[in-house]
């Protein structure tokens, strides 16, 4: 295999690279040959990792926040990752808009009317009504739930996991390197392989599934503005051009590329924002913001340790119920590519302290989270009619976005826009900013398997970024072809499962980090100068 690498030009570890190449060929070709028998298999196994271990996946990111809250707050907090001299790299701002473009932008564009209307339609707790203003209290709060500090907090724990290692330690960029207090010089051999394998299949289905949910409501709004077909062609003809601006930030570069599309984007995202605030119920969307916060503070405990432990005797069929296929499926999709998000993160970071670090990747995003559902979910419940006596005084226009959202999720941001002023416009460009989250994801995604192929935070050949900014079209566009709706309904069964081992692995980072902090507090080093390895 290295003699391969050599005649093709790469500067890569060709065991990550070629097997991780070959399992997605494989994969691929097998859902051409069998998709309905490999969605079987694969919603056989997530079935039994929801029943069987869903109550780990919550307890287990609940114990993240916690730990990351404890580091964040003691000593070892004030920890330079780079070194006491280092300086970061990048402005307040520009990290904050790259962490949450290369994050979850997509996600919140793609849910942020969707998902706090489908629980208000569907509250999660037995016995709530529909529509009432319990079910539109409860919504907020589980949206913000599953998008705020939770998701970041999955996202934090493997970033300053790798910032650390890497960092302090010099090691290479892959996950394998956060076991070294483990493993030692085992990373370096099949065990250390198979880590960084993982990562890269995590990363690739992962990012294809936020690809997949892009393309459905670029495709969607693109039908409501000027009627191009919802079809496998036009989603293919999608991404194909996306993933030619994708590929063009990465030959660009992280600083150029990523940093530029995600400044812009942020900013249009944000207008958007203040665009729905300021035409929509302005008063009413500020007091929800306020409110917002307590719904969300109150309830955050509650819903953070909530696992459905009753469903056996409310739910007709039994089982996880509601959760299971919200809350689980969320967290074992977001930790299939969180060692994507976490080595991105890490990347743009160095310079900062820890304790600068956590406290910013949990709480900047999650507050941006928090306000944008605040007026994105508001007014898309109001929109819907709260409560009985309003949904009487709308008549036939009640529950008008709950049938949007039952017949088409991806539609849902544009059937909302419908009642705004300058509706071609605003949904013109909603679909703008979510193409460029589309690219900023790819690009980021791109650049990362990169980095954990060839174990170096420098850019590798322009010819091997470019195959993984390509594959990740090829994955999302393949399926979509071969398959339709049965393969992407296949991806999200494999990505649950492999979530499982993926999540005990980032469980596993907890005690590393552990032991290598014992180390620097055992050694008494100096602010900024890390223990020596042989400590470990």
């Amino acid at each position: 295999m290295e003699q391969l690498a050599k005649r093709l030009g790469l500067r890569t570890d060709p065991t990550i690279f070629f097997v991780s190449a070959g399992c997605m060929i494989v994969f691929l070709i097998a859902l051409l040959v069998a998709p309905e028998q490999i969605r079987d298999i694969f919603a056989s196994g997530r079935s039994w990792v929801v029943t069987n271990l869903g109550w780990f996946f919550i307890f287990g990111v609940n114990s993240w926040l916690l730990f990351l809250l404890w580091i964040a707050m003691s000593r070892h907090g004030r920890i330079r990752l780079g070194g006491q001299d280092a300086k970061p790299a990048y402005s307040n701002l520009s990290w904050f808009t790259m962490l949450f473009a290369g994050g979850i932008g997509t996600v919140l564009m793609f849910w942020g009317v969707a998902e706090p209307i489908s629980h208000f339609s569907n509250p999660p707790y037995d016995g709530v009504e529909p529509y009432t203003v319990e079910a539109a209290r409860d919504a907020m709060g589980f949206s913000i739930y599953h998008l705020g500090l939770h998701t970041w907090t999955i996202f934090t724990l493997p970033g300053l996991a790798f910032a650390y290692f890497i960092y302090r330690y010099e090691l290479p960029v892959r996950v394998s390197s956060v076991f070294y207090p483990l493993l030692h010089d085992r990373i370096y051999g099949p065990i250390g392989k198979t880590i960084d394998i993982f990562a890269v299949l995590g990363t690739l289905f992962g990012v294809a599934v936020s690809v997949g949910l892009g393309t459905s409501q670029i495709n969607a709004g693109l039908t409501e503005l000027t009627g191009v077909a919802d079809s496998v062609t036009s989603k293919v003809i999608i991404i194909a051009i996306l993933t030619g601006i994708a590929v063009t930030s990465i030959v660009v570069g992280l600083d150029k590329g990523v940093r530029r599309l995600s400044n812009i984007n942020i900013g249009m995202a944000t207008a958007l924002m203040v665009f729905v605030l300021i035409t929509g119920s302005t008063v009413f969307l500020l007091r929800g913001i306020v409110e917002t916060v307590a719904i969300y503070g109150s309830n955050l405990v509650p819903m953070a340790f909530w696992n459905d432990m009753l469903a056996q005797y409310t739910s007709e069929n039994g089982g996880w119920g509601w959760q299971g296929n919200w809350t689980v499926f969320y967290w074992t999709w977001t930790v299939s590519w969180s060692p994507f998000i976490g080595i991105f993160v890490a990347r743009i970071s160095k310079g900062r302290t820890i304790r600068q670090f956590v406290l910013g990747v949990l709480f900047a995003p999650s507050m941006f989270t928090l306000i944008w559902f605040a007026i994105f979910g508001w007014s898309a419940m109001e929109i819907d009619g709260i409560g009985a006596q309003a949904r009487a005084a709308l008549g036939e226009q009640a529950g008008v976005l709950s049938e949007a959202v039952e017949e088409s999720v991806p539609l849902a941001m544009f059937a909302f826009f419908e009642h705004f002023p300058l509706t071609t416009l605003v949904q013109g460009l909603a679909v703008v900013i979510v193409a460029i989250f589309f690219a900023t994801s790819s690009d980021s995604a791109s650049l990362v398997v990169d980095m954990l192929c060839t174990g170096d935070a420098d850019p590798g050949p322009v010819r091997q970024r470019v195959f993984w900014g390509v594959s990740e079209g090829v994955v999302a566009a393949m399926l979509i072809v071969l398959a339709g709706e049965a393969g992407l309904n296949a991806l999200q069964q494999v990505i649950t499962v492999l979530g499982l081992p993926i999540f005990l692995l980032v469980f596993a980072m907890v005690f590393a980090l552990l032991r290598a902090l014992k180390s620097e507090s055992i050694s008494k080093p100096k602010v900024g100068d890390p223990p020596s390895v042989g400590e470990l």
